[in-house]
């Protein structure tokens, strides 16, 4: 998860900011509000290799939590237990290449 975080920091850390501050700036709406700045995450992380492999090895999890913060889009705290599960598994990817 490490290494994820520190390719999505390194390549990405625009994008990443933009998103987050959307997505506190609009606790009603971010899921439409903010979908142009996810897309543009999701386009930058998506030739670095480990992120690749988190999502392909994470997919459970992350479709997890992506439904919980659509059913709690006010109230986005009642996802911790999805984000702690997705991290455990992305901190479980290993990096091979």
């Amino acid at each position: 998860m490490e290494a994820a975080l520190e390719v999505t920091a390194k390549y990405c850390r625009k994008e990443l900011e933009a998103y987050g501050q959307c997505v506190t700036d609009k606790p009603g709406t971010w899921q439409h509000d903010c979908h142009k700045l996810k897309v543009d995450v999701a386009q930058c992380t998506s030739s670095h290799p480990i992120i690749q492999k988190i999502r392909a090895q994470c997919t459970e999890p992350f479709a997890a939590f992506e439904q919980c913060l659509k059913l709690n889009q006010t109230a986005v705290e009642k996802c911790s237990k999805h984000v702690t599960d997705f991290l455990q598994c992305a901190q479980s990817v290993k990096v091979t290449d």
